[in-house]
């Protein structure tokens, strides 16, 4: 079993940042991926971004260039910065955690952008 805990998100003013964190314990195996998805409103959850256990990333179109993933493999924690905020990233974002075969997820935190 793997419990991720998210912490960071909240309201911010369009053109601001946040950075999301989400801290995995339990049975954790060398190699994983680390996902943040999110779904707002009245829409389907969509991938926003990973990482993999060995430093490899990629983006959603719609993030490139003001969303960064990191990761601290000594800590279990994955960050997700956002910067530039849009109102339409306001939705509530999770975080999935994949090792061993097997998938977890966060319980979600909420982002809001809006004046």
């Amino acid at each position: 079993q793997v419990q991720l805990v998210e912490s960071g998100g909240g309201l911010v003013q369009p053109g601001g940042s946040l950075r999301l964190s989400c801290a995995a314990s339990g049975s954790i195996f060398s190699f994983y991926v680390m996902d943040w998805y999110r779904q707002a409103p009245g829409k389907q959850r969509e991938l926003v971004a990973f990482i993999t256990s060995s430093g490899s990333t990629n983006y959603a179109d719609s993030v490139k260039g003001r969303f960064t993933i990191s990761g601290d493999n000594a800590k279990n924690t994955v960050y997700l910065q956002m910067n530039s905020l849009k109102p339409e990233d306001t939705a509530v974002y999770y975080c999935k955690h994949t090792t061993g075969g097997k998938s977890y997820w966060g319980q979600g935190t909420q982002v809001t952008v809006s004046s």
